[in-house]
């Protein structure tokens, strides 16, 4: 069986080409002219390795670790190993991703899985479709007509790009994605499977059945969001649903039409957003956050793994729970039912 390597190297950084990516603090009797070779984790770091350690857990495995460098705070920098070059940074993990995408680029975007460069053989691109130079089109898409999509974009094998879609471009589609009644920003990537733009769930409920109320909203995402596979937006109903510029979505989320989500979230996998819910900039819902309906979560706010969010959040809360509420509102719940359940079990509460 043939052993692949996935991503190549494009570039080996020197030390020096390292500090200048990151403005790390030169570190004193090492050759700045070593040449870095792998990225790896802190406890699998080998010779010609940069490791990174940022949370001070892990601080243990630096001592042990046989990488040529490491990226690091300065409290942690005294442990460090005569052999690793201690690469000084406010914040390790951050730059460690900046030399990731420096030295695999390809990582940092879906890519053609099928090796392809301009539209290949076996797409189906509608004539009446726009295509700016520079894109790539996998063999199985199909590109409706008056779709338009800029240049760079990849519209990967078997992705579906309907009838007057706008994409901008440096974007991505994923694999068997499907993108409809949607206008998308530059550099925006869509992971495999993702489906944008279809259908919301709208029915007038009765007692003599439910009827169909037509989705006639558009999905709007700015620039420079990414959004994970699998993961579901609908289109508004009657006005659109926006992802903001920046955002960032997990695998397996869904969105309900006519959200808003503001500039630069973080959702993470599972979460489901309900109609018409607003999120201000810069939201963190954590795994499996639940949402319900016509809601505001206030710029800035963070709700925890698992919360079920059935009114507004203030900006800047932190909430938790279900139903969700003020983190250390919740807490002192948790902690008085922990002394409870003890209590009833005839245990001594030790605190």
């Amino acid at each position: 069986m043939s052993d692949p390597v996935f991503f190549r190297r494009e570039v080996t950084p020197t030390l020096a080409d390292i500090i200048a990516w990151t403005g790390a603090k030169a570190p004193e009797g090492f050759d700045l002219t070593t040449a870095i070779t792998d990225l790896r984790p802190l406890e699998q770091g080998a010779p010609g390795s940069l490791v990174f350690l940022d949370n001070p857990k892990y601080a243990g495995a630096l001592e042990q670790t046989r990488a040529s460098a490491c990226l690091l705070s300065a409290r942690h920098a005294a442990r460090a190993p005569a052999h690793v070059a201690p690469l000084v940074v406010a914040e390790p993990y951050k730059a460690f991703a900046l030399v990731s995408g420096r030295m695999y680029p390809s990582g940092l975007r879906p890519q053609s899985a099928f090796g392809a460069s301009g539209v290949s053989p076996g797409s189906f691109v509608h004539p009446e479709a726009r295509l700016e130079a520079g894109v790539v089109v996998d063999p199985g898409a199909v590109i409706g007509p008056r779709a338009q999509i800029g240049a760079g974009t990849l519209i990967a094998a078997n992705a579906v790009i309907g009838p007057d879609v706008c994409i901008g471009r440096d974007c991505a589609v994923g694999a068997n994605a499907t993108v409809l009644h949607a206008l998308i920003g530059d550099r925006v990537y869509l992971h495999p499977g993702v489906r944008i733009g279809q259908d919301g769930f709208g029915f007038a409920m009765s007692a003599a059945g439910h009827m169909k109320v037509p989705q006639l909203g558009r999905v709007v995402i700015q620039n420079d969001v990414e959004i994970g596979a699998n993961t579901s937006i609908d289109r508004g109903a009657n006005r659109d649903t926006v992802i903001g510029e920046g955002t960032k979505i997990d695998n397996l989320v869904q969105i309900a039409h006519n959200v808003t989500i503001g500039r630069h979230c973080v959702i993470v996998s599972q979460v489901g957003v309900a109609g018409s819910t607003e999120i201000g900039d810069f939201v963190v819902l954590a795994g499996q956050v639940g949402l319900t309906g016509h809601l505001k979560i206030g710029a800035g706010a963070q709700i925890g793994a698992q919360s079920g969010v059935m009114n507004d959040v203030p900006p800047g809360a932190r909430w938790g729970g279900s139903p969700a509420k003020p983190m250390r509102e919740h807490m002192r719940e948790v902690a008085t039912l922990v002394k409870l359940a003890r209590k009833s079990d005839g245990r001594q509460d030790k605190d």
